[in-house]
Order: C-alpha cells, then sequence, then structure tokens
C-alpha cells in the first residue's frame, strides 16, 4: 500500500507545488514508484508536467465528484499525475450536500493505493474542503515554509485544524516534516526565520533548505521537473537530499 503524503500550507507562494514535483520525481530515480495528485484548482502542478488545466480531461473533479475512477484522470508524464481542470474550483459546492464528503478522495485513492509506493498531495493554499479530503486521506503530511517571518505565523493554523482531523476523520496522520523553501541565505531575515523555525519545532524541521533559485521558475515553462531541466543544479541535488532525509528517517 502506498504512503499518501499531503503537501499543505494554506499561504500560497511557498513552493508547495515545486516540492510535490521534484520531490516525487527525486523518489522515482531512487526507484520508488511515485504519483502526484493535483488538488489545486489552479492546476499549478499540472501545467509543471505539461498539461493544460483548462482542457486536461477526465480530472480530480471528475473523480471526487462523478465517481470516475481515478486510473482515468492519471496521465503518464515524467511523474505519473492525477490531473485538476479549473473545474475544481466548484468541488467545495458540488461534495457539500454530499454524506462522507470527507473522504471522496480516500476512497478515490483505494483504487491506485497498491500501484505505488508514494502518492503526493498537492493541495490548495486554504484549509477547505479539498484540504480536508487531502488530509484524512494522507498518512502524513508536509509543510512548505517559506522563510519569512509572516510565513512561520500560518503554521499555528494548520496545527489546530490537523488536530480536528485527527479527532475527527483521521486519527493516525501527523506532520513529518517541516521545510524551509525559497531560502536566501544573504539575507539576516532569511536566515533568522530558519532559526525561529528550527528553535519553535525542532525536529520537525528538515535539514534540507530549498534555496531561491530562477531555475524553479524556468524548469516549469519546459514542463519538466527541476531534476531533469538542471539535473547537476544546486536546486536538484536539494530535492535528492531532502528524499534522503524523508526517506532515512523513516517519516512517512
Amino acid at each position: 500500500m502506498a504512503k499518501v503524503v499531503a503537501f499543505t500550507n494554506q499561504k500560497g507562494g511557498v513552493a508547495k507545488t515545486t516540492t510535490t514535483l521534484n520531490l516525487g520525481v527525486a523518489l522515482q530515480e531512487m526507484g520508488h514508484r511515485a504519483l502526484a495528485v493535483d488538488l489545486d484548482p489552479q492546476g499549478n502542478l499540472t501545467m509543471s508536467l505539461g498539461l493544460n488545466p483548462d482542457s486536461v480531461r477526465p480530472s480530480m473533479y471528475d473523480v471526487l465528484v462523478n465517481g470516475v475512477s481515478i486510473e482515468k484522470a492519471i496521465f503518464r508524464q515524467e511523474l505519473d499525475i492525477a490531473v485538476a481542470s479549473i473545474d475544481l474550483a466548484a468541488v467545495e459546492i458540488a461534495l457539500s450536500s454530499l454524506i462522507g464528503r470527507e473522504r471522496a478522495l480516500s476512497k478515490a485513492l483505494m483504487q491506485v493505493r497498491d500501484e505505488y509506493d508514494y502518492i503526493l498531495l498537492d493541495t490548495p493554499p486554504s484549509l477547505g474542503l479539498l484540504t480536508i479530503n487531502a488530509l484524512t486521506a494522507s498518512d502524513a503530511v508536509i509543510v512548505p515554509v517559506q522563510c519569512e517571518y509572516l510565513s512561520l505565523r500560518g503554521l499555528a493554523q494548520l496545527e489546530r485544524t490537523l488536530e480536528l482531523v485527527q479527532e475527527n476523520l483521521n486519527p493516525d496522520v501527523h506532520i513529518a516534516g517541516i521545510v524551509p523553501t525559497m531560502y536566501d541565505a544573504r539575507t539576516i531575515h532569511g536566515r533568522e526565520a530558519v532559526e525561529v523555525l528550527r528553535n519553535s519545532f525542532g525536529n520537525l524541521v528538515f535539514q534540507t533548505t530549498i534555496n531561491k533559485t530562477i531555475r524553479f521558475a524556468e524548469a516549469p515553462v519546459k514542463g519538466e521537473s527541476v531534476l531533469k531541466y538542471a539535473p547537476d543544479s544546486q536546486a536538484a541535488k536539494a530535492y535528492r537530499r531532502l528524499a534522503r532525509e524523508v526517506l532515512d528517517g523513516k517519516k512517512i
């Protein structure tokens, strides 16, 4: 059975999609079967793998709302991906009246959990029903956090949401780790933010930090991960280190 990992942070622009994609490819390089699931209506993960969320069908909307098999929404790209379409923006309304709406994703993933070692869920930048579905379906949560002071404050809200999910829907889900992203070692603010993060959350913070680099903006234009686009870059090496840290620590 695949380990299911949600990449969650209600703050946007923290490299959540970048981390989902590149960690998935790094795990794949190490011989593990990985599936990425795009649950964000913006479809950035889908676009990052060279697909158009405006036209790709069927998508996770059809899976969650219409009961379409998730296998039909999986496209074989550099990394297998269950795609998002713009329709996902309406999924909260469509699911709101359904019994067991928080478990729609969990049920859908059961069809493919035997086919992969890791299923990585890229969630929207909010704590709505799509994210609740992801937390309910997951074994663990990885939290990408931008190395800025204001980004750290949102972690408390995520922890409260996670506690509610543990109490009511999924007692086993836990935070596997926090990934410092968009780090700029040249700035005092960046260094201080990492220090505050490590002082506040201790061993939950991965040792690997993901530095700012233009490579992360360039790679999606080609529809590729940074590991394929610039395999020898520091950015690619950082995600390989993170993958080893995740596997060696057995946090998920």
